[in-house]
Parts: structure tokens; C-alpha cells; sequence
């Protein structure tokens, strides 16, 4: 997942925006008539409008799956105890090959950082060999996932 852009580089978001982005995350598939159809707008003026959201990456359309459909059977949550910059270590967190989430945080932990794998032994490779072996990384604990019970991406806009 590409690292999220500075906020102060979001345009600011009019109504026909938000709806626009509603519509996508009803489904992503919506094509560019309908969504004009349901916001108001000609076709046109929805696919500048849609082009203009990724471009400033207020949004992304992708296809989401269930790792476990597409070969990977392994999920975990890892939270990272860190000492310097950890802004820098969050990036090269980002750069580690299975992580597709990291966010820096507030609490008992510095950052939390998500990995998908094909399977356990290829956890312990992310979390051994590429998380622990990175420069300000104190400690590590993971938190495997048994079963995903929900995932939404519909939280809408204000």
C-alpha cells in the first residue's frame, strides 16, 4: 500500500467530492454514468473529479481480498517497541515486503505494523530477520490473526 500523502496536500472536499467517494466505496465498480447519475454531475465532470481524488491521493481503487482465498494464511498484528526517530523507522518499516500496514501510535506500543504471509515460516522470516534486525526496534510482539471477522472500508466523509 503506497504511504499516505501529507494531509496538507488533501484538496479540500465539496459535496459532489464526498458523494463521489461514497458511491466508490458502495462499489468500486460503479461506473462513471452512474455515479454522475446518483451525484448530479455529467460523466465528465465525475471522471475529472475521480481522477483528481487518486491523483492527490484522497483515494485509492483497489481490489480487496481475502488473503486467505489468494495464498496467504498467515495475518498478525505486530506492535513495535522503538527508541530514536520513529518517523524514519516507520518508513523503513513500509519498505519490509509482507507489511501492508504501518501506523505510528500513541500507548504501549510505538508502532503497530500488519504482515500478510504465505504461511508461519515466512512470518518469522518478516519478524526475526527484517523487523528485529532494523536499527531502533526495542522489542516486538505479535498478535496472529485466527479468523477476520470484519472489515469495512465504507466510513464515509464529513
Amino acid at each position: 500500500m503506497p504511504r499516505s500523502p501529507a494531509t496538507s496536500s488533501a484538496p479540500v472536499l465539496d459535496d459532489a467530492a464526498k458523494a463521489i467517494i461514497e458511491q466508490l466505496q458502495a462499489d468500486g465498480r460503479r461506473s462513471y454514468a452512474a455515479i454522475a447519475q446518483a451525484v448530479g454531475l455529467s460523466e465528465a465532470a465525475v471522471r475529472q473529479r475521480v481522477q483528481r481524488l487518486v491523483d492527490h491521493g484522497v483515494v485509492q481503487i483497489v481490489a480487496v481480498t481475502d488473503p486467505l482465498q489468494v495464498g496467504f494464511a498467515r495475518q498478525a498484528m505486530i506492535g513495535i517497541k522503538a527508541s530514536g526517530d520513529i518517523e524514519d523507522l516507520a518508513d523503513s518499516l513500509a519498505d519490509v515486503e509482507g507489511v501492508d500496514y504501518v501506523v505510528i501510535t500513541a500507548g504501549g506500543f510505538d508502532l503497530l505494523v500488519e504482515v500478510v504471509c504465505e504461511d508461519d515460516d515466512q512470518l518469522l522470516e518478516i519478524v526475526n530477520r527484517q523487523i528485529r534486525s532494523l536499527p531502533g526496534v526495542l522489542t516486538t510482539e505479535t498478535f496472529v490473526y485466527l479468523k477476520l471477522r470484519k472489515q469495512l472500508y465504507n466510513w464515509g466523509t464529513r
